[in-house]
């Protein structure tokens, strides 16, 4: 998973402006939250939640046959970037 900079918030950061943090899920879709320098939670826009929600429910209907034919046709992820929790810190510090 790609975690921008932009997504990420302090706790802190929530506390003192969650009218800013909503409108930043808005624009993300999503804001990581952290909490004493560790993941602590996750904003959803509501139309991310829709959209998560709509997903969830059809695996759900699933059986595992069609849920592995369903995960075998995601297609495979290029060279991505990978940040350690540590980077991921100092990067929002």
């Amino acid at each position: 998973m790609i975690i921008s900079t932009n997504s990420i918030v302090s706790n802190s950061e929530m506390i003192k402006n969650y009218k800013s943090c909503r409108e930043k899920a808005d624009g993300c879709g999503k804001i990581f939250i952290l909490k004493n320098n560790q993941p602590d939670a996750v904003l959803f826009s509501v139309a991310e939640y829709d959209r998560l929600s709509a997903l969830i429910e059809y695996m759900e209907t699933l059986d595992d046959n069609e849920i592995a034919a369903v995960i075998d046709s995601l297609p495979i992820q290029g060279i991505r970037k990978v940040y350690s929790m540590d980077r991921l810190r100092d990067i929002n510090s």
